[in-house]
């Protein structure tokens, strides 16, 4: 089983995201479940979500404490959230940064894989808007193929419509540009 934290903020799309991937994973034959983790929260405040993958079925049903994958979609969050917290041994975080991979691991100071993109960027360009969560997923699927890219699809059409395409475009421009450590 795959355990996936996202960290973002409030109206950013990590529940979104963690849905549109269990939707894939689900649609692609695994198990996989998604939910959020907030309060009373607001827009612009942090937000958690987490989702899990599996071959078999999922029994737990509990809050993610030791993800496999953690997944960034603000910068900004790095500074006030512990994101490595509870990661595995060479667990994967894949940070929306304009930093590269080993300036991160260097300041995370544990020993997990780190990815960047600068998925503001890419959102700007083709979505016009800051909305990364869905760019990060592309990032995510590059190093850990745990549904294709085209799985994405049907559950990005049946949520966004007639946007989604900007979506899956977006999608894999972010799966080209991704940059992992060493």
């Amino acid at each position: 089983m795959i355990e996936i934290r996202f960290h973002g903020r409030g109206g950013q799309g990590a529940v979104t995201s963690a849905e549109v991937i269990a939707t894939a994973a689900i649609e692609s034959g695994k198990y996989a479940q998604a939910f959020p983790s907030f309060g009373p929260e607001r827009r612009g405040a942090p937000v958690i979500a987490f989702a899990r993958i599996s071959n078999e079925q999922i029994l737990n049903r509990t809050k993610i404490y030791t993800p496999d994958i953690v997944i960034v979609l603000d910068p900004s969050i790095m500074k006030i959230v512990d994101v490595t917290s509870g990661i595995k041994d060479n667990g994967l975080v894949v940070a929306n940064s304009t930093k590269s991979p080993e300036e991160l691991k260097k300041e995370f100071n544990k020993d997990i894989r780190v990815a960047t993109l600068n998925a503001t960027h890419i959102a700007l360009e083709i979505l016009k808007r800051p909305i990364t969560n869905i760019i990060m997923l592309g990032a995510v699927l590059k190093i850990e193929p745990l549904v294709t890219i085209d799985s994405l699809i049907p559950p990005l059409e049946s949520r966004f419509g007639k946007i989604a395409a900007k979506n899956i475009e977006a999608c894999k421009v972010a799966y080209n540009e991704v940059k992992i450590s060493n």
